[in-house]
């Protein structure tokens, strides 16, 4: 029986495939991604897969997570793919046509072929799961903010200005309830207390970076070391050469945007404030390279800093 089971999950429904032995696939279109769809997968898996398969699936966006907890409730491997790794593997079998069960099939044989690299999905703890969705909501509420800014500042109408002044009023009110309900979670939970303290023991980085990180990095300690953790931001340089040619070094961008995003503004701050840091951008200046090279530099160092901090319970010194 096949020891893979492939899932392309969309927002109300999933297509699931596994290769059988004899090189073609079985397949089963349209579950719901719901409860009532589990059920009928659960009956599928029993019936056309081993009691211990692999169940693969891409992160996508937060509607892969209720079936991946729930399978993993029930005891299967259960293993969550950067969308970008299968988006390569489709590149390289010269894929032409896209469907939800073309992709499925792409992703069992994906599985299939990378069975011994295939890493084991943990659900994340309640608390980080709650912090996370504070921290998200707290950037949603501050991009509507810019949204309803840029609009009053075009607007001319008194009437309109009036609503966009009141929808304003009750963003900041939410703002201010959001950050209320972060720091009390924090202060609450004595884990994420300690992890707080720690991290903003780091020049460059406050309450609200703090609480980004946490969020978003869960435990530290399922990096294996620092180089992983930056690959995970998508902080990792990114070479171009061929032959005689060499590129310009970018950062390879793929990995969490909301991490280097928010990483942006403290180390700006630390570039001024944190003497490492500091020292840092003077050698790289000293060897030519950009203010947006020192800028990237400086991200991805203050992120070894924090994981240095984390994983050794240490202050920064």
């Amino acid at each position: 029986m096949p020891s893979v089971v492939g899932i392309d999950i969309a927002k109300h429904s999933f297509d699931i495939a596994t290769l059988q032995a004899n090189g073609k696939y079985r397949t089963k279109a349209k579950l719901a991604n719901d409860p009532a769809g589990f059920q009928v997968l659960q009956q599928w898996l029993l019936k056309h897969s081993e009691a211990h398969a692999w169940i693969v699936m891409e992160a996508t966006g937060i509607y892969h997570e209720a079936l991946a907890e729930w399978l993993h409730g029930e005891g299967f491997r259960v293993c969550v793919l950067n969308p970008a790794q299968v988006a390569h593997y489709a590149r390289s079998r010269l894929q032409r046509v896209k469907t939800d069960q073309v992709d499925a099939k792409l992703i069992a044989e994906y599985g299939e072929r990378h069975q011994d690299e295939l890493p084991s999905w943990q659900p994340e703890p309640p608390t980080i799961r709650r912090l996370k969705a504070l921290v998200r909501r707290l950037t949603d509420l501050h991009e509507i903010k810019q949204m309803e800014q840029n609009r009053l500042a075009v607007t001319t109408d008194a009437q309109v200005q009036h609503s966009i002044e009141a929808v304003l009023t009750h963003i900041d009110q939410q703002i201010s309830a959001t950050l209320k309900a972060i720091q009390d979670h924090i202060d609450n939970d004595p884990d994420l207390r300690g992890k707080r303290e720690l991290l903003t023991s780091i020049d460059g980085i406050a309450d609200k970076t703090a609480a980004l990180l946490l969020a978003e990095l869960g435990d530290p300690l399922r990096f294996r070391n620092a180089r992983a953790i930056t690959a995970f931001a998508g902080l990792n340089p990114k070479l171009q050469e061929s032959g005689t040619y060499k590129g310009q070094t970018r950062i390879s961008k793929m990995g969490s945007a909301r991490l280097r995003a928010g990483l942006y503004m403290p180390a700006l701050s630390a570039l001024t404030h944190n003497a490492a840091i500091r020292a840092l951008s003077e050698r790289l200046r000293a060897k030519g390279k950009s203010g947006k090279q020192i800028v990237c530099a400086a991200m991805r160092k203050l992120l070894h800093i924090a994981y240095g901090v984390l994983k050794s319970g240490q202050p920064f010194d």
